[in-house]
């Protein structure tokens, strides 16, 4: 096991033990490597760490050179939000679609080749999943992240989901603890507030977690959002009656509790995150995730000295930070003896995950359209984007242009924003047949009027909405795939083009 860097003290090796810091690069820095060897126990990876499955895994091994047990953690929910597959989009759905298929089976086999493929790279620890229920339709955050807004549905989706990433080897970090779906703000700007009564809560955003710790989650993460009927005072995740008082005592749960970002501005533009940090683990975390934006040793020495000091002075005791340590030491045990045993096999293939796209779609023909004639010739496709959510991030290519232009040779594409959105694509089209592809019409007064424009001049306009489908189907052919994986682009493109083409 590993052996810690002569002259590093007790109270400083915990203190290391409990962050969860990035760095920038494709191979770890000499700081990094050096405060391994300190006592730091995880690494948090990111889009910018990971640029093929081969990479990663001679990233991970590096890592593991200096600390056999370290934990290598990323946020890879598939879907919409991906870092193994970040340049090409992912080739799993997200939570949403494997909602609206829902089988709970594929789920799990989903997740476990997911899981899988994680493992196989190194990584050991995932962010995922989302047990957020979405019963706010205007949620700029997690929306497509939620299995749904049936709260049932999202609790037996979570448990599989759950089962499944852990069977593969990969503990999961059910998130964004005690809910994050009734939200109209996105924590990564701002303080989210959730109004619900303590029964609601109870009733709703609690029975997804409840969930996943019976499936037996080895880590839960928690929200900056503020939930007054529980604490009127801090959000939840400086919260000691949420995160000690609910999820440890009355929810029984006793494994890994992991913070979101601590950068984010729900916290760092209110307590700034050493404060923030302290705060967190006396709350009764155990790991301050850190690095999504702060991704350098000034960070992780800020809050290692922050952490001391809260001690040193009394702010923090240290028995809280030694039984968080100790808790981030039990995981880094169960991950290693997972991986020596290595993944069973699983049921789902390499497939599964275009599978489940493909059984996600919703098709709706349009009133007089009749029998849709597959496309047969290279069509426009007019790409209304919106502006991307800082947990998805705007790198990733979605949409089914690029199969559609493999399928249909020639097929154009376009991105358009704005009041004049319509009659601009409308313009580029240049008469061809228009696929317009939206992402969360209902949430976008802009992307709604486009399609007005677009439909009223060409009604037998395709559209493909890659979000969450509130929004009434209209067009010629409108499908829902309810999400924006690179899976779920090339199953709506296989429609569009025809159904001989899903077997090429």
């Amino acid at each position: 096991m590993t052996t810690f860097a002569r002259g590093t003290d007790t109270l400083t090796r915990d203190a290391l033990t409990v962050l969860q810091p990035g760095f920038t690069g494709t191979t770890a820095p000499d700081w990094l490597l050096r405060r391994l060897g300190e006592g730091l126990a995880s690494v948090g990876l990111f889009g910018r760490n990971i640029a093929s499955p081969d990479q990663l895994a001679a990233l991970t091994a590096q890592l593991r050179t200096e600390r056999d047990d370290v934990l290598v953690a990323v946020d890879e929910e598939g879907g919409d939000v991906t870092r193994l597959e970040v340049h090409t989009g992912s080739s799993f759905p997200g939570n949403h679609a494997l909602g609206a298929v829902d089988d709970v089976e594929l789920t799990r086999e989903v997740a476990f080749e997911l899981g899988r493929r994680l493992a196989e790279c190194g990584v050991n620890l995932n962010w995922a999943p989302s047990a957020d229920v979405n019963s706010n339709p205007g949620n700029p955050v997690i929306g497509v992240r939620s299995f749904g807004a049936d709260t049932e549905l999202v609790a037996r989706h979570t448990a599989a989901y759950v089962t499944g990433l852990q069977a593969a080897g990969v503990a999961a970090c059910t998130k964004h603890f005690p809910g994050h779906g009734d939200t109209a703000v996105d924590s990564h700007h701002a303080l989210p507030r959730i109004d619900a009564d303590a029964d609601l809560l109870d009733a709703r955003e609690l029975v997804p977690f409840r969930a996943a710790i019976d499936a037996g989650t080895r880590a839960v993460m928690s929200a900056h959002i503020l939930v007054p009927a529980l604490d009127p005072h801090r959000p939840a995740t400086l919260s000691r009656p949420i995160l000690t008082d609910l999820l440890r005592g009355r929810l029984g749960y006793d494994g890994l509790i992991v913070t979101d970002g601590m950068e984010m501005q729900a916290i760092a533009g209110t307590y700034g995150i050493e404060r923030g940090s302290v705060l967190a683990i006396a709350a009764g975390a155990d790991a301050i995730c850190v690095g999504g934006g702060l991704a350098d040793d000034e960070t992780v020495r800020r809050l290692r000295d922050a952490l001391v000091t809260a001690v040193k002075v009394g702010e923090l005791s240290e028995e809280r930070l030694a039984e968080a340590a100790e808790r981030v030491r039990r995981l880094a045990r169960w991950t290693a003896a997972a991986g020596a045993a290595g993944a069973p096999a699983g049921t789902g293939g390499p497939d599964v995950g275009l599978t489940a796209a493909r059984r996600a779609l919703t098709v709706t023909r349009g009133e007089g359209s009749g029998a849709f004639a597959p496309l047969t010739e290279a069509p426009y496709v007019a790409a209304f984007t919106p502006v991307a959510n800082i947990a998805v991030g705007d790198e990733t290519p979605w949409g089914p242009a690029a199969e559609l232009a493999r399928l249909l040779p020639g097929t154009g594409t376009g991105n358009f924003t704005g009041p004049e959105a319509g009659r601009d694509a409308l313009a580029a089209a240049d008469g061809r047949r228009v696929v317009a592809v939206v992402r969360d019409e209902h949430r976008h007064p802009w992307m709604a009027e486009a399609l007005d424009t677009l439909l009223a001049a060409r009604p037998d306009t395709v559209v493909v909405e890659m979000g969450i489908p509130q929004a009434a189907p209209r067009g010629a052919l409108h499908i829902a795939t309810h999400g924006a994986a690179r899976v779920c682009g090339r199953a709506a493109a296989e429609v569009i083009a025809g159904e001989a083409a899903a077997g090429e």
